[in-house]
């Protein structure tokens, strides 16, 4: 913009950035590859600006990102909020099978979305904690 003259301030831009970000994502990701039915979720403890907090994140079996999420908690209302906020980003492409690794709250927020017809009852729920290690994985590579 100042190459053409236009003086903006940076907050100006902040805000411009956090109100059409979503927007943008949103209108973008249908043109992303396609997507496996196949989603691996997993959570772990991060350190945010000084505070703990449990990031979610659910990736498809090509570790294509789906969705993450912060949490104060790790319980079976944020597992459930997690999962609700991934199939809304992708209900054009939900999912066959889920995998979570042994945390109880996983279930029990899956027989919840089932019951509200969230999910179909043909979603298949495994618990494996080695193919879950995809996550691990990727995040590793990330934080190098």
């Amino acid at each position: 913009m100042q190459e053409r003259g236009v003086e903006v301030d940076p907050s100006t831009i902040f805000r411009w950035v956090q109100r059409y970000a979503p927007e943008i994502e949103k209108r973008t990701r249908q043109f992303q590859e396609h997507r496996s039915g196949s989603w691996r979720v997993d959570e772990t403890y991060v350190r945010v600006s000084g505070q703990w907090k449990y990031l979610f994140r659910a990736i498809d079996k090509h570790g294509q990102l789906i969705e993450f999420m912060l949490s104060e908690h790790r319980n079976t209302r944020a597992a459930y909020r997690f999962l609700r906020k991934a199939l809304k980003i992708m209900s054009e492409c939900p999912p066959s099978t889920i995998t979570t690794d042994k945390l109880a709250s996983y279930p029990r927020a899956i027989c919840r979305l089932k019951r509200e017809g969230c999910l179909t009852h043909h979603v298949a729920h495994r618990t494996s904690e080695y193919l879950n290690n995809i996550i691990e994985a990727i995040m590793g590579r990330l934080n190098a």
